[in-house]
């Protein structure tokens, strides 16, 4: 194991170093927190498939495929549609905004009024998905060094923690795009064709398995349609997705590269199912669906490539990690922390924003490790972090796009009344169970469509303000210079 010891030392150090470079970038808010809005397709649509796809999309990808077979690529399938739907449809109005968080965009469509409580909302949503991202580095660091949960989560949290902190955007941009290339050459050109090959081929494949492993539709209509209720909406307002399209240089960077990322996950998606189904065939009796991954990894592959391939979990989990890890401190700070400091100290100095904006993503990062350390179950922990999005926030969200009626009070509403019946849901019914997100959405939708319709229409100047926005015409939106960075 000498050799994939030194490959995963060698890419640690690497992540480390970029993280350096980049605090030398980061000399803004907008260099911090958004990259300075300068990315163009190529980085762009590598850093956002990067972020998209986590240790859930790999390491439980390659588990559902063990279990369902071909049709277990629904779950990052639905991601992928997800992506496609936002960059075709929203991206490029959403880029056009010039803001830094979900919570903001709500502030311009409803006149304010929304951003505390839609930001605790999106909070605990990004922190509950950075801290399934950093449990899955127990997984990775068992397979690799036999080593200690405890120990293997501060150490892959420590270090997202730390070039997160130190380079912000800029440093995570950078290290997405190595872990974009890494986990496109370990699982998609090595881990693929040596695990079919391995299992025999498809014949041999289809020869060993039952039928229903290679039916589309084998993991059920009702998984499918949960998967696109939670997966796809999700994709649509996280606010870890949005805060990667206000990198694009331009809003037609961010309709075509996350078009081109969209697709990409699709195929990420198909080819987990495969490496899954060629592992049920090799090992029948794994004791949990999830150990497919490792297993295979550690038992099929060559001295070096096993290291490759380990490094490109690792690259999965921490692109992720950190992308969300961000996303919660931009939240917490600026939709939380700012607003309330404001209504506390209203004539307090300004601040150095980055050094706040790198406070509390060491804060954060803090708290994700220790929540991670006490939390093992990871489906939980992403279940509920989805329900709550996607319960609470993307009724508000989505109705602020697409109807003008919407109000300010309706949103607020919308986001209390689907936050509380998905919780509610949730302890009463079971976190895995379908109904929280079911019926916690229908309520959002209810109070939205009720609450909007009782009360006085948003302002008009507030409406021509936000279409001005949304056009990329607000002469007081200042402008960033745009190199051709690519």
């Amino acid at each position: 194991m000498a050799v994939d010891y030194t490959v995963i030392v060698v890419y640690l150090a690497g992540m480390l170093a970029m993280g350096w470079w980049g605090m030398r970038r980061a000399k803004s808010k907008s260099e911090f927190l958004v990259a300075g809005r300068r990315l163009g397709p190529t980085m762009y649509s590598g850093t956002m498939a990067a972020i998209v796809l986590g240790g859930a999309s790999t390491i439980g990808g390659v588990g559902l495929g063990y279990q369902y077979g071909l049709s277990g690529a629904w779950m990052v399938f639905t991601i992928g549609l997800g992506l496609l739907a936002l960059s075709v449809f929203f991206s490029a109005r959403i880029a056009r905004l010039k803001v830094y968080t979900v919570s903001e965009m709500l502030d311009l469509r409803y006149g304010g009024r929304a951003g505390v409580i839609s930001g605790l909302v999106m909070w605990a949503y990004t922190l509950m998905l950075a801290v399934t991202s950093t449990i899955a580095y127990a997984t990775i660091f068992d397979v690799l060094f036999d080593m200690n949960r405890t120990v293997a989560i501060i150490l892959g949290g420590s270090i997202v923690v730390a070039y997160s902190t130190l380079g912000g955007m800029w440093s995570i941009t950078l290290t997405d795009m190595v872990q974009f290339v890494v986990k496109t050459v370990g699982v998609l050109l090595l881990l693929l064709p040596i695990a079919v090959v391995k299992a025999g081929g498809f014949s041999e494949m289809k020869a060993k398995l039952p039928t229903e492993y290679f039916d589309p539709l084998g993991i059920g209509g009702e998984t499918i349609f949960t998967y696109v209720l939670i997966y796809t909406f999700g994709m649509l307002i996280g606010q870890d997705i949005w805060q990667r399209v206000f990198t694009a240089r331009s809003d037609r960077t961010a309709k075509w590269g996350g078009t081109v990322a969209g697709t990409y996950c699709l195929a990420y998606a198909l080819a987990g199912a495969v490496i899954g189904t060629a592992a049920k065939v090799l090992y029948p009796k794994l004791g949990s669906p999830d150990d497919a991954f490792a297993t295979i990894v550690k038992d099929e592959l060559p001295m070096g490539v096993r290291g490759l391939v380990l490094a490109a979990a690792l690259a999965a989990v921490m692109s992720t990690s950190s992308g969300a890890l961000i996303a919660c401190a931009t939240v917490a700070n600026n939709d939380i922390w700012s607003r309330l400091r404001g209504v506390v100290r209203p004539d307090a100095e300004a601040h150095d924003e980055v050094k706040g904006n790198r406070a509390f993503i060491l804060v954060m990062g803090f708290a994700v490790i220790g929540t991670a350390i006490a939390l093992n179950n990871v489906v939980e922990a992403l279940t509920v972090a989805y329900n709550l999005l996607v319960g609470g926030l993307l009724v508000p969200i989505l109705g602020g796009l697409l109807w003008r009626r919407g109000t300010a009070q309706g949103a607020l509403a919308s986001v209390v009344v689907g936050g509380v019946a998905v919780i509610t849901l949730m302890a009463t019914h079971g976190i895995l169970a379908n109904e929280p997100v079911y019926y916690g959405l229908l309520a959002s939708l209810a109070a939205y469509l009720v609450v909007s319709l009782a009360t006085k229409p948003t302002d008009a100047a507030v409406l021509a303000a936000w279409r001005e926005r949304l056009a990329g015409r607000d002469p007081e939106l200042v402008s960033e210079p745009v190199p051709a960075h690519q």
